[in-house]
């Protein structure tokens, strides 16, 4: 009895869940506890404890996934841009979670780890996010690396976006791959439905318009990797998209593109929105500034007709969904205001706010950007 007692002591649970062993090709050895093994998003198997209670996450946008799946209080380290005060605060998960500014250091933002610091501050896992196709992606070596120096275990993950349907999937894959590494997998799929849902919503509203009657448009001013003019956009802005607009900028790739001005002065759209996160580049006022001052523009019909209005900027830190979904409430009512009657964008954006990190904050977030989202443009 003896010994089957000891067996069970040291073997644990059962199904998923394996005893600790020496592993390789990512996979970590575990002194104590038990351990599940997950493949991450560069198809590496890493094993981690089955009952994950500390955490930390690297890399821009890492730790508003946690956030997603509500298991910020498993968070014991944030990395710089967490305790930084921004002067323009345009994240909606940090705003909800002011405790992450005073939470031990890991290192620098956008995934400059110090090693030392996370062994000192002695989490479980560390999640560790990238954005396929760029430059500045992190690589499997880099996530592999980094597990070798701490003895921790890396699980890496793609952003993904809502662009398109492949990033969209990344996406997902990333919100269940998350789900399961911290006891969230419910969440995750509660989630993932609550977007197929919105996304819907909004496709259903217009889709029946006709192509004749579809609006022209364009967004300018959009953020990434900081503050940009009028001519940074997005040429597969979700929200035109999801709502059936005509994107004067499609065609130009998938991804954030400078678009020259002839482009905006041809295509000459019906509405114009402004990403306010523009605002950030100072006394000029960024796009807006531009619009006011640049002859080229004056004749533009959306100036004309005072059709130019705000939209919450979403890139801040990597993509802030919940404000690409928010968003396409706004521009939808916009340009359809029939389709949208019973409709209060900022309403709808607390309630997006708050099924994706607890808190209602349109209010906190557009007060940062002098309350311009979701409202019409003075270029007077």
């Amino acid at each position: 009895m003896l010994l089957i007692s000891t067996c069970v002591l040291f073997t644990g649970c059962t199904g998923n869940a394996t005893p600790a062993s020496g592993m390789k090709n990512g996979e970590i050895t575990q002194s104590q506890g038990v351990t599940t093994t997950i493949t991450d998003g560069f198809g590496r198997s890493v094993a981690i404890p089955a009952d994950t209670t500390k955490i930390v996450c690297s890399g821009a946008g890492c730790l508003r996934y946690i956030v997603y799946l509500g298991a910020q209080d498993k968070v014991v380290g944030v990395d710089s841009i967490e305790k930084t005060a921004q002067k323009q605060e345009g994240r909606a998960y940090a705003l909800a979670n002011p405790q992450f500014s005073s939470l031990p250091l890991i290192g620098e933002f956008r995934g400059k780890d110090d090693p030392e610091k996370i062994i000192g501050i002695g989490p479980e896992v560390i999640f560790k996010t990238f954005t396929s196709g760029t430059v500045a992606a992190t690589s499997a070596a880099e996530a592999d690396a980094l597990q070798n120096k701490t003895g921790i275990p890396v699980v890496a993950f793609p952003y993904g976006s809502l662009r398109t349907d492949t990033e969209k999937k990344e996406m997902f894959g990333s919100l269940r791959l998350l789900g399961k590494a911290t006891g969230k997998e419910a969440r995750a799929e509660e989630l993932i439905a609550y977007i197929d849902a919105t996304i819907a919503d909004l496709d259903n509203r217009t889709k029946d318009i006709p192509a004749s009657q579809q609006k022209t448009v364009f967004v300018g001013g959009v953020s990434s990797a900081g503050a940009h003019g009028i001519i940074s956009t997005e040429p597969a802005y979700p929200p035109f998209l999801w709502v059936h607009a005509k994107n004067i900028a499609a065609g130009s790739g998938t991804q954030h593109a400078d678009i020259s001005k002839e482009t905006i002065v041809n295509g000459d759209p019906d509405v114009l929105f402004i990403d306010v996160g523009t605002t950030q580049m100072g006394g000029d006022e960024g796009a807006i500034g531009e619009l006011k001052t640049n002859a080229a523009y004056a004749n533009l019909k959306a100036l004309k007709s005072g059709n130019v209005y705000g939209v919450l900027p979403y890139n801040f830190y990597s993509t802030n969904y919940e404000t690409v979904l928010a968003n396409g409430y706004y521009v939808g009512k916009v340009l359809y205001p029939d389709r949208f009657a019973y409709v209060d964008p900022q309403k709808k954006a607390d309630e997006i706010y708050t099924k994706f990190v607890g808190k209602p904050t349109f209010s906190a977030l557009n007060g940062n950007y002098q309350n311009l989202g979701f409202t019409k443009i003075s270029l007077a």
